[in-house]
């Protein structure tokens, strides 16, 4: 067994969560507006019908060793979104359900020995296979978020929250950012447990839960319960020291760094 069994058991499940919102979604709910900037609610989704489309696309490539471009190119990936967004809320139901379906039937028959070949999107880095389902379970969770139909950040599943948190850090723009460190900080068994990513840039420290520092950094939160302190002084002042500044853009990479080309047992 190795990660893939996992990743696939955790795209179930979203997909099970996210279907079943926008199953209680009426047409006027998928006319309105998402979290996100100038896009409705049918625009989110024509956007998730879509992409699960283009990872089928990449584990083709995967399998047949044939560069299959995720997308044909930008410009048709939002016009593709733009005609798919004014659908009533049946139409926009069936196509996810479809698509995601599909997708899932090509993830049951990949060969083992193609979740090793080196797929890209539509920018750099490559990056193996098996990564597909970490970009999917991505799209899922966080655009789930962005319906803005009663999914929030403080929903998503540990074991997301901590894979993507890893990721944002391990991707960091080291040097630009406007944060020195970022501390995750929980309570196991009663004792308080702190992991501290150093070396960020030249600002200040923030600390906080993973739910609330994932949230913030990938700009699906405004921070709230979030403490910044001076640079150099993480965990020595109970209040905060000054606004929470912006985070850098998200995501930094496509894929982080040096993963491995074989999928691991588990990841991270």
């Amino acid at each position: 067994m190795d990660v893939t069994d996992a990743l696939r058991s955790e795209l179930t499940a979203a997909n099970d969560r996210l279907i079943a919102t926008v199953a209680r979604l009426s047409d006027a709910d998928v006319a309105a507006p998402s979290r996100l900037p100038g896009w409705t609610r049918g625009h989110v989704l024509a956007h998730l019908a879509r992409n699960a489309d283009s990872q089928v696309n990449l584990l083709t490539w995967a399998r047949t060793g044939v560069e299959t471009p995720q997308y044909p190119d930008l410009e048709t990936r939002d016009a593709e979104i733009e005609a798919g967004a004014p659908r009533p809320a049946k139409e926009q139901l069936a196509d996810l359900e479809d698509s995601t379906a599909r997708l899932s039937e090509v993830i049951r028959a990949l060969p083992a020995e193609s979740w090793s070949a080196t797929v890209h999107g539509p920018r750099p880095p490559g990056y193996p296979a098996w990564y597909v389902l970490v970009r999917r379970l991505r799209e899922v969770e966080v655009h789930h978020v962005d319906l803005d139909a009663g999914h929030g950040c403080a929903d998503w599943p540990e074991t997301f929250v901590r894979r993507e948190l890893h990721d944002a850090m391990v991707s960091w723009p080291r040097g630009l950012g406007q944060v020195s460190e970022i501390v995750v900080e929980e309570v196991k068994d009663g004792d308080k447990h702190r992991q501290v990513w150093p070396g960020l840039g030249s600002g200040p420290v923030v600390q906080g839960d993973a739910w609330s520092l994932l949230g913030w950094l990938i700009g699906r939160s405004p921070g709230a319960g979030l403490r910044v302190m001076p640079e150099g002084t993480a965990g020595n002042q109970p209040a905060g020291a000054g606004p929470l500044p912006a985070p850098p853009p998200w995501p930094a990479l496509s894929a982080p760094p040096h993963l491995p080309a074989s999928p691991p047992e588990e990841y991270p």
